[in-house]
């Protein structure tokens, strides 16, 4: 029985020593680390420039900018859109003589960036008011400076490096504000179809062309059958008369005079054919 009671006795030591060196271990040195930022009021800077388009060359564009100077901006991304007259284009469908405004909007913001560290640690050894040694949960030490003015915690009680004695349980927690400068830019970029040619003063005489109708050929006349006799009508015919501007009295005149002609021929050859018959009888 005895042994047996010596073996529990011993196990139930070993059982909470482990216990009080994990329970050690997790209470103390321990680093924790927290930051916050604190933004102060912003300034706001807007910049405008404004400029025509001179050449668009793949994804480069060349603009000549309001004080005369000539300005390449390279390699501008597909998917950057300009809203030219209230439609999105890429700089694809930029055409020269379109004006652009382009406008940057800088935001600066003062920020306050405050860090907190605390540790806990059990004093291992320490040079006041320089440095102090503690061990670390990984059973390892680590050297901590002592700035200037830093109070430790221990049992509840704020002391001073020079109370620190080795071997004691500390949290120290130190506080350091760096000032930074946050700054922000927004760009858009509009522009507008170049402007249409003015129009001609009304005073301004305006040419208008015109085209001068051209006479059409004369129709050849129908032939029909004709006698020595009936060339004379025709050497007479007023197709020689100069063009009037209208062609329908000339037409019609020429017509009464071949109509004329063949009444004559007729009668030639009634007169004709009454006397042959006469002959015969």
């Amino acid at each position: 029985m005895k042994p047996d009671n010596s073996w529990m006795k011993l196990g139930l030591v070993l059982a909470i020593g482990i216990i009080c060196v994990s329970f050690a271990a997790t209470s103390f040195a321990q680093v924790q680390t927290t930051q916050t930022a604190t933004a102060g009021a912003s300034a706001v800077q807007v910049n405008v420039e404004r400029g025509e388009v001179v050449a668009v060359e793949g994804n480069d564009l060349i603009v000549k900018m309001e004080d005369g100077a000539i300005r390449h901006f390279p390699g501008i991304p597909n998917s950057a859109k300009i809203a030219v007259d209230g439609k999105q284009l890429s700089v694809h469908d930029l055409k020269p003589g379109m004006k652009l405004q382009r406008t940057i909007t800088t935001t600066t913001t003062p920020m306050t960036v405050t860090t907190v560290q605390t540790v806990t640690g059990k004093v291992w050894h320490v040079t006041p008011p320089v440095s102090v040694i503690l061990t670390m949960e990984n059973n390892e030490n680590q050297t901590f400076k002592i700035p200037n003015g830093q109070r430790f915690e221990v049992n509840g009680q704020m002391v001073d490096a020079f109370a620190l004695k080795k071997g004691m349980i500390v949290t120290a927690t130190k506080i350091t504000e760096v000032p930074e400068t946050v700054v922000a830019q927004q760009k858009t970029v509009s522009g507008t179809m170049p402007a249409p040619p003015p129009a001609p003063p009304a005073n301004t005489p305006i040419l208008i062309a015109e085209i001068s109708p051209t006479s059409a050929p004369a129709a050849p006349a129908t032939a029909a059958p004709s006698t020595p006799a009936a060339a004379t009508p025709l050497a007479t015919a007023p197709a020689e008369a100069p063009a009037t501007p209208t062609e329908a009295p000339r037409t019609l005149s020429f017509t009464a005079i071949v109509g004329l002609l063949v009444a004559f021929l007729l009668i030639v050859w009634l007169v004709t054919k009454s006397v042959r018959m006469k002959h015969r009888t």
